[in-house]
C-alpha cells in the first residue's frame, strides 16, 4: 500500500514510497478502509529485541495479520501500511491513513524499558490529545488487552503510569509521530506486554498467545466501531524527558522493490 499524491495525465500514479521517495507506478489506487493497520518497526529497524532474541518488528506483524483476518472475517476493509518486512516512514505510514480516511488507524507495538515490576499487565495505549474519539478507542484497547492478558500468571513489570494515555512533546501536541502525522484521522499506539521482560518475550513467543491479543484488539476495535462504550485505565503520565528511540524517518531507509 502506496499513498498517491496524484493521477497523471496519462493515468498512472504519482506516489510516495515506503521510505518517503516519489515513484510513478501504475494501477488501481483503494479509495477507502474501515481500519487501517500498522504493524510497528520493519526492515532494517527492529525495534525492541527480547534478552531470547525475540524481534519486536516480527511479533507486531504476526499480530497485525492476524487482526486484520479477524476484522475482515466480520466484513471490514482493512489495509495495512506494510505488508511484508521493509523499511516504512512514519510519514508514509500516516499519509496512508491520512488518504483512506478510516474509522479507526491503529499503530501495533510491544513495550521495553519498564519501570519494575507489576502486579498487572503493564499495558499502554497512547491517545492524540486533541482526540476524544482517539482516547476513547485507547481505553477500549487498554481494556480489553489488559482483560485478556490478566489471567496469565507471570512476573510482568509497567512503566508506574501505565493505561491508557497521551505523551505531548515539547510543542504541547502529541510526541508521537504516528499520532501527530495522523492527526484527523482517529489513531492509536498500542504497546502490549514488554518483549524486554524474559517471562513476556516467552508469552509473546507462543503463537497462541498472540492470537489472544490480536482478538483483544479486534474485540477493542469492533466495540468502537459499534458501541458507545467508553473504555478504561485512563491514566495522568508523569512527564518523560528522554527520547523514545530511534527510526521512522528516511535516514537509513531501504525502500523494497516497487
Amino acid at each position: 500500500m502506496l499513498p498517491v499524491t496524484k493521477t497523471n495525465p496519462d493515468g498512472s500514479l504519482a506516489v510516495d514510497t515506503p521510505c518517503s521517495n516519489h515513484a510513478t507506478l501504475t494501477g488501481t489506487p483503494i479509495s477507502g478502509a474501515n481500519v487501517v493497520l500498522d504493524p510497528g518497526h520493519g526492515g532494517n529497524e527492529s525495534g525492541a529485541v527480547g534478552p531470547g532474541g525475540l524481534v519486536e518488528k516480527d511479533v507486531n506483524f504476526d499480530v497485525t495479520q492476524d487482526v486484520q483476518q479477524l476484522l475482515e472475517a466480520q466484513g471490514a476493509t482493512v489495509v495495512l501500511t506494510r505488508s511484508a518486512d521493509y523499511n516504512t516512514t512514519l510519514k508514509t505510514r500516516a499519509e496512508i491513513a491520512v488518504d483512506l480516511r478510516p474509522q479507526v488507524f491503529l499503530s501495533i507495538h510491544h513495550n521495553a524499558a519498564p519501570d519494575g515490576p507489576s502486579d498487572l499487565p503493564g499495558n499502554e495505549a497512547y491517545y492524540q490529545i486533541a482526540s476524544a474519539d482517539s482516547k476513547r478507542l485507547a481505553g477500549l484497547i487498554w481494556e480489553e488487552v489488559t482483560a485478556a492478558f490478566t489471567p496469565y500468571r507471570i512476573a510482568w513489570v509497567a512503566d508506574t503510569d501505565h493505561g491508557a494515555k497521551y505523551r505531548p512533546g515539547s510543542s504541547g501536541g502529541d510526541y508521537y509521530g504516528i499520532l501527530r502525522n495522523a492527526a484527523g484521522v482517529t489513531t492509536v499506539l498500542s504497546e502490549a506486554a514488554f518483549i524486554s521482560n524474559p517471562a513476556e518475550e516467552h508469552l509473546l513467543a507462543d503463537p497462541a498467545f498472540r492470537h489472544v491479543e490480536a482478538e483483544a484488539i479486534a474485540r477493542a476495535i469492533v466495540r468502537y466501531e459499534s458501541t458507545s462504550d467508553p473504555g478504561s485505565g485512563f491514566v495522568t503520565p508523569y512527564p518523560r524527558t528522554e527520547p523514545a528511540g530511534g527510526g521512522g524517518g528516511p535516514q537509513g531507509c531501504v525502500d523494497p522493490p516497487l
